[in-house]
């Protein structure tokens, strides 16, 4: 924990008045570990043949952004990621997967044409973002620290949320509850 103050003295080396400064580093390690999780599992998603592997390859990616948004003090976003795309979506993901024929799937033969021309679409995108990177230069000058709030995340999405868009809100509910109905009628239809 020394290292930390340490570290955060020498990178910002000013004091606001009168504020309560709170400075929290996520590890270099941890953040390492997490955006190598978040991208190897994010590789596997796309290069998994079986789409049940590819499904859970997807939720051990959000479960490392999410630990990177943890990281950065953002624990609203990192729990709404676990909980929302971790949780949720990935549920609705493993319903469609489980109205496929995975068999139908498994002998599908692989299309070179399509995986020359995504390489070729890959490693041109990978060579733009070195080319932007390459070009990108740092600021001599550090910004001042902001200081720190004490405001609830929660209470004021909940507020917003409820207050100014209730009504869309309530229509998105709807039509979830639609969908899914919507779904179980036509997988019963599709078993006779």
């Amino acid at each position: 924990m020394r290292s930390v103050r340490r570290y955060a003295r020498a990178a910002f080396p000013f004091r606001i008045p009168n504020s309560e400064f709170r400075i929290s580093v996520m590890p270099s390690l941890l953040f390492w570990i997490f955006a190598a999780m978040t991208l190897v599992f994010g590789a596997a998603v796309v290069l998994n043949r079986n789409p049940v592997a590819s499904a859970l390859s997807l939720v051990l990616s959000f479960l490392g952004l999410a630990a990177l948004f943890m990281g950065l003090d953002a624990f609203f976003i990192g729990i709404i990621q676990v909980l929302v795309y971790a949780g949720a979506v990935m549920v609705l993901f493993l319903f469609i997967i489980m109205l496929l024929d995975l068999r139908a799937e498994e002998c599908r033969r692989i299309n070179k044409v399509a995986v020359v021309g995504g390489s070729a679409v890959s490693l041109a995108l990978f060579v733009q973002i070195c080319l932007v990177v390459a070009e990108l230069r740092g600021s001599p000058d550090h910004f001042p620290a902001l200081p720190a709030t004490r405001t609830d995340d929660v209470r004021d999405i909940g507020l917003l949320l409820f207050n100014n868009f209730n009504l869309p809100f309530q229509v998105i509910g709807v039509l979830v509850l639609v969908a899914t109905i919507g779904v179980i009628v036509l997988s019963k239809r599709e078993l006779r």
